[in-house]
């Protein structure tokens, strides 16, 4: 057995996942990101103690522990170098860790974690392979011939932060015009709110009422009833997405491109347009192409692949 553990700013969820890749048993905490680190990665440990207690194994079955951390990972020190998102500053994670519990441990990015679940599950049949996650943020993983590409300094595969746009929106990283201004989640709030002021006769508007706020389901909910300014706001975020999924198979040629996050829960809706934008746009216009899929995962890949990635460490 292996154990996952996914570090999120809302909730840490851990997860045991055995050597067929099947997650047997899974159980979250809250994070509560404004405390010090060191609180929190005893609330890692205890968590771990909890699902193995609960699920009635022993802590001599689980053979390595992975953990999927935002922000900057050094791997081979087992280092956070920076994460704004959960506090963290040159935070040597897999030493703390080892505190509460010695047992091999792995520390990713999140987002590579997340990739590499998804890889297992549903693309470890081919060679390469890029994963984009739309969520708060944009987040990104690339798998070649079966490992993760981290960069030289463990700072590569930032897809959210290619550039779409020239002079752009600002991104929270500083910079402007970025995928993730556009593309993220949080963008596709923003878009909608921006439309639904200029058009205040819009479904979205009632839709709001009812359900307390703007969210991702908003545009796409009322687009699905036909309301105008929806369609607006869905058809043009779907291009923010297939232009930046579209850079990305031009640099990469992978044998498949995966999209993940919760507004991939919109399925065709969300894939076919993109498929066609990006098969009509490919620069290879004469060669196989990319496989474009949705992610099977979902909110389990980080656990999953976290966990699968720190078995080299068994």
């Amino acid at each position: 057995m292996y154990i996952g553990i996914d570090l999120g700013g809302t909730n840490i969820a851990a997860g045991i996942v055995d050597d067929n890749v099947k997650l047997m048993y899974k159980s979250s905490v809250p994070t509560q990101k404004e405390r010090h680190y060191s609180a929190i990665i005893k609330d890692m440990a205890e968590l771990v103690k909890t699902i193995v207690a609960d699920s009635g194994c022993d802590m001599s079955d689980i053979r390595a522990i992975g953990i999927g951390c935002p922000g900057t990972i050094d791997n081979s020190r087992g280092m956070v170098v920076y994460s704004n998102n959960i506090k963290m500053d040159h935070v040597p994670l897999v030493d703390e860790f080892r505190k509460y519990i010695d047992v091999p441990l792995n520390v990713e990015n999140d987002a590579n974690a997340a990739a590499y679940g998804e890889y297992i599950a549903n693309g470890n049949r081919v060679n390469s392979y890029v994963f984009m996650t739309l969520g708060t943020g944009i987040g990104g993983g690339i798998i070649i011939n079966g490992k993760i590409y981290r960069g030289f300094n463990c700072a590569g595969a930032e897809i959210g932060h290619s550039s779409i746009v020239i002079d752009g929106k600002t991104c929270t990283c500083g910079k402007k015009g970025c995928l993730e201004a556009y593309a993220s989640v949080t963008a596709l709030i923003e878009q909608t709110a921006e439309k639904m002021d200029e058009c205040p006769d819009s479904m979205m508007n009632e839709w709001t009422k009812k359900y307390g706020k703007v969210s991702g389901r908003t545009a796409f909910e009322c687009a699905k009833a036909g309301d105008k300014a929806a369609i607006e706001v869905k058809d043009r975020y779907i291009r923010y997405i297939a232009e930046g999924v579209s850079n990305m198979i031009n640099i990469f040629q992978p044998d498949m491109f995966v999209i993940g996050g919760g507004i991939s829960n919109e399925g065709d809706e969300l894939l076919i347009p993109i498929k066609e934008f990006v098969y009509e746009n490919d620069y290879n216009k004469y060669m196989p192409k990319a496989e474009i899929k949705i992610a099977e995962l979902f909110n389990d890949a980080g656990i999953v692949g976290a966990a699968m990635a720190a078995v080299d460490k068994a």
